[in-house]
């Protein structure tokens, strides 16, 4: 009988072992799965695959105003990669932009964003870069920055200036959606770090709603990312909750398609959100108030009607007429899902012009997404057009159709073509 007893007793500690080791597993496996999610919602393989390149495995370049970056290896290599982080190392990283052997990080990585994660989707994130990222032995390219500029001791002091490592906290007052869709902006989003203006130490000028200046529109490496406020004419003014939430899925809507990096921040990152996370972003987006009161365009015809009557005598019509109708139309209202329409575009209506100008001189291509996997690309024309014909265009289509914006000149075009790749030699 006590055999029995001993091996009933054997068998039933086995079997609990078992499901706990299963039970265990089956948790691991859930939060790996969840940080994969969170880190496409971080848009961490943007900046951590190189073209061609393996996930993760970094070396893509960042132009900074005192030389070029690259970003890292964040594969579980141990060698080249994060292997060896403990999560707490893991979360110095992340959070407080300090690595394991104690260098400080450039701030091209958000960490002044992400130290709103929470400690569950952190315990989350670490679980994925550890068990689901593939370990890639790569070695981590050296800055282009040069000495002494490249000395690192210096961020030390950047970041007790400007970065706040406390995690997200509630807005008392806010619905549950508005909070989900402030954790998501202000933190693994990291939309101000475009979006938002830059001080003099590169800094970003506010970090959530209650600083003036957040998500008002920045520019970084010749492109300027849009007014993300109420703004009527160069913000999401005349956007519903549907249009935003549209455009983070698809990469475009009636309004306008994405351009310049915002293509990969759809293509890697937000066409991989859930419908609620992309609507809970477009609920606290629109609660931003107007950051300019500058009135939306007003729908004209007259633009229309000289093209159409073949009236090219303002300047850049005829170049518009020559190298843009075919798809924006003479009307400048494109054609829906396809080319995006010019007149009244937010987009268009900044009033830094960096992006229409870096548009024109080096074309671009549509974010390829699984609801959109055309990408339509527009062609460069830097070949083709001079800088006074660029700046003649931006302003007709800036103030074409209703639309109404600052002037373009030469000199501004001639700044950003400058930061060009040479033309190939033929």
């Amino acid at each position: 009988m006590r055999s029995v007893i001993v091996k009933f007793s054997t068998l039933f500690f086995a079997l609990s072992g078992a499901l706990i080791s299963h039970a265990a597993s089956a948790a691991t496996d859930a939060s790996v799965k969840q940080g994969e999610y969170l880190a496409k919602a971080g848009d961490c393989a943007a900046c951590h695959t190189a073209a061609g390149g393996q996930p993760f495995a970094g070396g893509l370049k960042m132009s900074t105003p005192i030389g070029a970056i690259y970003s890292t290896n964040i594969t579980p290599d141990k060698t080249h990669g994060i292997g060896d982080y403990s999560y707490d190392d893991f979360v110095k990283a992340v959070r407080g932009g300090v690595a394991k052997e104690g260098s400080s990080l450039y701030p091209a990585m958000p960490y002044p964003s992400y130290a709103k994660i929470s400690d569950s989707d952190m315990h989350a994130l670490y679980d994925y870069f550890m068990q689901g990222v593939k370990p890639v032995s790569q070695e981590n390219h050296k800055s282009d920055i040069p000495w002494p500029l490249s000395m690192r001791w210096p961020l030390a002091f950047w970041r007790w200036t400007f970065a706040d490592d406390s995690t997200y906290a509630p807005v008392a007052g806010q619905s549950a959606q508005w909070q989900r869709g402030a954790y998501l902006v202000q933190g693994l989003g990291h939309c101000g770090s475009c979006h938002t203006p830059r001080g003099i130490g590169f800094q970003e000028k506010a970090m959530d709603q209650n600083s003036k200046g957040y998500l008002t529109g920045g520019t970084l490496e010749g492109w300027h990312a849009p007014d993300l406020t109420a703004s009527p004419a160069a913000g999401l003014g005349s956007w519903s909750e549907q249009d935003i939430a549209l455009f983070l899925k698809t990469g475009a809507n009636k309004q306008g398609a994405a351009f310049g990096s915002m293509t990969d921040v759809i293509a890697h990152s937000t066409q991989y959100l859930s419908d609620e996370d992309l609507n809970a972003i477009a609920v606290y987006l629109k609660s931003l108030p107007a950051a300019d009161n500058t009135a939306a365009p007003q729908a004209s015809d007259a633009t229309s009607q000289a093209l159409f009557k073949g009236d090219v005598s303002q300047p850049g019509a005829q170049v518009y007429v020559d190298n843009c109708a075919a798809c924006h139309r003479t009307d400048g209202k494109g054609y829906a899902s396809t080319f995006p329409a010019l007149a009244h575009n937010p987009a268009l209506l900044s009033e830094d012009p960096s992006s229409v100008i870096s548009v024109i001189l080096k074309g671009g291509q549509r974010a390829i997404t699984q609801q959109a996997p055309t990408g339509f690309t527009m062609p460069d024309f830097a070949w083709r057009l001079d800088d006074q014909q660029v700046a003649d265009v931006a302003n007709f289509i800036r103030n074409g159709w209703g639309n109404k914006a600052a002037p373009v000149t030469a000199d501004q075009v001639k700044k950003i073509r400058a930061t060009l790749p040479p033309a190939p030699q033929k």
